[in-house]
């Protein structure tokens, strides 16, 4: 039996994690979910290395450049939205520097990290 779409997500996310650890980073969170009508999305995993938290959005497609064009605009806004809610309920990051990253899956590839992936429009 084939894995569903759900599985195939977490396991590229698994493997997303692993892959940030090997870099350095140490997981704040998984599939963090702002509260029920705030407007924020699930943000796939939030990592910390040194005075840097990055809000990683995970894609698992066919081909890397296909899994970056599955972000959205709506969604990096609902990402940018949730990633507002988890600083404030952590005060203790107040101060350091955030960007939003993206973590590009294939099959039979190592996964491409893009360090800030995009940025909030103003």
């Amino acid at each position: 039996m084939s894995p569903t779409n759900h599985q195939r997500g977490t396991r590229a996310e698994d493997r997303a994690a692993w892959w940030l650890r090997l870099k350095g980073y140490a997981i704040l969170a998984r599939r963090y979910r702002a509260g029920r009508g705030s407007g924020g999305g699930e943000i796939d995993i939030v990592a910390r290395r040194g005075s840097v938290i990055a809000f990683v959005e995970v894609k698992a497609r066919s081909d890397a450049d296909l899994a970056a064009l599955a972000i959205t605009p709506a969604q990096t806004r609902r990402i940018a939205r949730g990633a507002e809610i988890f600083l404030a309920e952590h005060p203790e990051l107040d101060g350091l520097t955030y960007r939003f990253d993206a973590i590009l899956m294939a099959p039979g590839r190592l996964p491409r990290h893009i360090a800030d992936a995009w940025r909030l429009e103003t």
